[in-house]
């Protein structure tokens, strides 16, 4: 019956091609347009949200909310200094100036008309600055805008809390004018005089920003290298592009739909290129797989007919012909693969945190997108283009490049290196499957020590702006910033003081503090000995917090408290995420199979493969060891939300090439082929192409690595080397060589499901 499906849906759209390209260029430029010029001005890019990664319901979100909420009842002069609190989201912008000595007498009335200047902006609530108060920089409150080494002071201006969305925008643009000016001014008596201007709106923008600038990389890169291997492939440009076109559709569709969502839920910044580059590499393995099984059938169909007859068949019958076996065999795998990625990225919404439900109903989308394009739009190019695909193309007529696509292009040999390697590996299977073992355990050594991070600037790449920005503000301007601890009590001011006294005695911190009213709570800050936000250090602060039980209600939060939350939500649902995922992973495939033993041994091989690239991530990233060559500054720590998405994509991607390999190996092996002769030459079959795909997909995920923000360079060169891991040591050696040692056992399953498997089964 399934198979009758897909013939049906070939059959269709062999009838009206050019309608279903038609609707494809509708919802391609549709797709773009929205993307890009979004809903009443405002586009995808400008509805992206950004910041540390949060567990709704959590103690460190809560503690979040009660401060946002109490903002503008008495926040202490630290929480609004930095800017990037919290609890003052996009409503105040600071410069830090350098080069000038504050106790100069002539910075101050240099100032005064800057000063003024600002405070007749519409919405200004405040300007900060040291000559500002009584007795200018002498003032002791004077001191937290000061910096540490006197090279520098600072200003702070802070807009009205209650203004909209569009004044709170012009105002601080015309902020940030002015701001910008004041270096400049300050030069006439100050030579050396520079300035950044940073705060929460400006780092938003910084990275958004750089997300529209890296997935334009990931694009730029992606799309001419994998043409160049898909030309390869299929020995000429014709058949090369209908996977291209499909997935440039696919990045439309993909944009367009995102938009959507963004109207439902947050959509972090990094999901747009993540997921995106995701459909563009799902959306080429899938075309690739089509095509390339329509040029088999289409040869074979040709050489049947005696070739010149196929071609002038009326209707184009042997292009229908090849294009509905295509969809009947191909067309299955293809939506069968699509499946079980959606269904490992759909084990993401079983999570809390909001990041990782966002990834995983925009992931599922993104690959529905995909195999629609490669069920419907690729079959329509085919049916119109296909019978040129019999012709030898233009660049086989190139002396030198011929011998190449000869090899590269073929379809139909049964010997090749693919069948020699499995003919090896078949001889000596047990020495395959320990020296694989062996080297999957060493790569996944490194997870020993892994550390994981929830960072915000530490994302951009060194050298922007606002991570300098705050940097400086962390280093030089300790006392203006907020605590890597806080600490907010629903108690009286003179409790809190008490209670904070014996904050102050706990190890690994080196100060708290003084409490600060914020409207019916009070606001402790603690500051551990390390001055990293988010180490051990900081996290050990956290826990001997947390642990007191003071006589009042109390809420930690901080980067090193949303760290515990969002890790802690991680491992109370993965269970439920990785039984929901196994179980499903293992019906699809008995389904497809009728195996038992093959479904057990894929999740075993697969996760062996996903452990090896996670070690190889903390190695190069946490560890630093690719500093250098990738061009980041490591954090100390792998983000926290990576590992989740890491372990969801690349296990789908593992079941992808999985389902590649043993369509095609159970296809021969019901043909009447013996187990070692299917998988033999089930791997030639299909080896071209999954190490095809693997290529374009690896590709594809350079051109995250390529980009300048941290946690994309994570997720690309994480998914990268797992794809690569699968599809060398693991489709190449480690498949085969179990399937060998099990022989007929891969095929066994029991009575009753054999029974469930007859009427049930997914198999063409």
């Amino acid at each position: 019956m399934l198979t009758r499906v897909f013939e049906s849906l070939g059959r269709r759209v062999a009838h009206h091609p050019r309608l279903t390209v038609l609707v494809w260029a509708v919802v391609t430029a549709l797709g773009f347009g929205l993307a890009i010029f979004g809903v009443h001005g405002e586009s995808l890019f400008d509805r992206l949200s950004t910041g540390e990664p949060t567990v709704p319901g959590s103690e460190s979100s809560e503690g979040v909310q009660i401060l946002t909420e109490a903002n503008g009842s008495g926040a202490s002069l630290s929480l609004l200094v930095s800017g990037v609190d919290p609890a003052d989201p996009e409503i105040a912008l600071s410069l830090l100036v350098s080069g000038v000595d504050p106790a100069d007498p002539e910075i101050g009335p240099a100032l005064a008309p800057v000063r003024q200047e600002l405070v007749e902006i519409d919405g200004v609530a405040s300007v900060i600055d040291p000559f500002a108060l009584p007795d200018g920089v002498a003032n002791p409150a004077a001191a937290p805008l000061l910096a540490d080494d006197g090279d520098g002071f600072l200003i702070v201006v802070s807009l009205e809390p209650e203004l909209g969305e569009d004044a709170e925008a012009e105002a601080l643009d015309s902020v940030e004018q002015v701001l910008d000016t004041v270096p400049e001014t300050l030069q006439a008596v100050a030579p050396d005089a520079t300035g950044i201007v940073g705060g929460t709106s400006l780092i938003f923008e910084a990275i958004t920003s750089q997300v529209e600038k890296d997935l334009a990389t990931g694009e730029a890169i992606a799309l001419p290298v994998a043409l160049l291997i898909m030309v390869l492939v299929f020995g000429g440009f014709l058949a090369a592009s209908m996977p291209m076109i499909g997935a440039i559709a696919s990045i439309a569709f993909g944009l367009g739909t995102l938009l959507g969502f963004s109207y439902l839920m947050d959509l972090d910044s990094s999901v747009v290129n993540v997921v995106t580059l995701l459909g563009l590499g799902l959306c080429i393995d899938y075309g690739l797989l089509i095509v390339s099984r329509f040029r088999e059938e289409l040869h074979s169909l040709v050489a049947e007919d005696g070739g010149e007859g196929a071609r002038r068949r009326r209707g184009d019958g042997a292009v229908v012909t090849a294009l509905t076996r295509t969809m009947a065999t191909a067309g299955r795998t293809v939506a069968f693969s699509a499946l079980t990625v959606a269904i490992s990225i759909a084990g993401l919404l079983a999570f809390r945190p909001d990041i990782l439900r966002a990834f995983g109903a925009a992931g599922v989308v993104i690959v529905l997108v995909a195999v629609a394009t490669a069920l419907t739009l690729v079959p329509a190019l085919l049916v119109l283009f296909g019978r040129r695909l019999v012709r030898p193309g233009l660049l086989s007529k190139i002396p030198g490049i011929r011998r190449l696509l000869v090899h590269t292009a073929d379809v139909q040999s049964e010997e090749g290196f693919f069948s020699r390697l499995t003919a090896r590996v078949q001889r000596h299977p047990w020495w395959v499957v320990l020296g694989t073992v062996v080297l999957l355990g060493a790569l996944a050594s490194p997870l020993a020590h892994i550390e994981l991070r929830n960072s915000t600037t530490q994302l951009l790449p060194t050298g922007s702006a606002q991570r300098d920005y705050v940097t400086t503000l962390t280093e030089d301007y300790p006392a203006a910033t907020s605590p890597a601890v806080t600490v907010i009590a629903e108690t009286s001011l003179d409790e809190a003081t008490a209670w904070a006294q014996e904050l102050a005695q706990l190890d690994d911190v080196a100060s708290v503090d003084t409490p600060t009213p914020v409207g019916s709570y009070v606001v402790i800050g603690v500051r551990p000995d390390s001055g990293d936000a988010g180490d051990s250090t900081s996290q050990n602060v956290v826990h001997e917090i947390r642990d007191l039980d003071p006589p009042f209600r109390t809420w930690v939060t901080g980067q090193a408290a949303g760290q515990i939350d969002f890790i802690d939500a991680l491992a109370d649902r993965a269970p439920w995420a990785i039984g929901i995922v196994v179980f499903a992973t293992l019906v699809l495939l008995f389904l497809m199979t009728g195996s038992v033993a093959i479904p057990i041994k894929a999740l075993l091989t697969n996760a062996l493969s996903l452990a090896a690239s996670l070690g190889v991530l903390v190695w190069a990233f946490q560890d630093g060891h690719l500093e250098g060559v990738l061009g980041f500054t490591s954090t100390g720590g792998i983000e926290t939300y990576v590992v989740a998405l890491v372990i969801a994509f690349a296990f789908g991607l593992a079941m992808d090439y999985e389902v590649f390999l043993l369509s095609r190996i159970k296809e021969l092996h019901d043909s009447g082929l013996s187990n070692d002769d299917a998988v033999r030459l089930g791997l030639q079959r299909s080896g071209r192409i999954i190490t095809s795909a693997a290529a374009i997909i690896v590709v594809v995920f350079a051109g995250f690595v390529a980009g300048k923000l941290l946690v994309i360079k994570e997720v690309g060169f994480a998914l990268a080397v797992a794809v690569i891991i699968d599809a060398t040591i693991v489709r190449m050696l480690l498949v085969p060589a179990t399937m060998t040692i099990l022989g007929n056992v891969n095929w066994w399953a029991p009575k009753f499901l054999r029974r469930v498997y007859d009427k049930l089964s997914l198999t063409h």
